[in-house]
């Protein structure tokens, strides 16, 4: 499903990524002139210089390709990851890797999107598909 294109989009394009996670919907945009992907939402096409973007919904499914751990105390929510992961439509997202203990996600792991949080506080996060690629 498309929506409207970043051009046209009162509050440009993160406005319309943020929206679309709120609504449940995981977008990411393609260059109408070179069918690239392009993440983070843009108003012009990093790889040729288009300003015609569209939004599609990716597969949802990745390979982390860079993870680290931030130590923080219980009382300041404890331990997280912060992660790269490779989309197969060709971006990289940094986000975080949910329903393991931060220490076990490995670079080469197979991960599937989710949309966790509610309207304003919608994000995605991968969690674990299996065995590392």
């Amino acid at each position: 499903m498309e929506i409207q294109s970043s051009a046209q989009a009162a509050g440009g394009p993160e406005q319309v990524y943020l929206e679309g996670l709120a609504a449940g919907r995981f977008q990411i945009q393609r260059c109408a002139d070179c069918r690239q992907a392009v993440f983070y939402p843009r108003c012009v096409c990093p790889h040729c210089g288009g300003a015609a973007l569209d939004w599609f919904s990716p597969a949802g499914e990745g390979v982390v390709y860079a993870s680290t751990t931030v130590y923080r105390d219980a009382e300041q929510g404890g331990d997280y990851n912060v992660c790269l992961v490779d989309l197969p439509e060709g971006v990289r997202m940094m986000s975080r890797v949910a329903e393991i203990a931060p220490g076990h996600v490995r670079i080469g792991m197979r991960v599937s999107a989710r949309i966790v949080g509610d309207g304003e506080a919608a994000k995605v996060v991968f969690v674990p598909m299996g065995a590392v690629a």
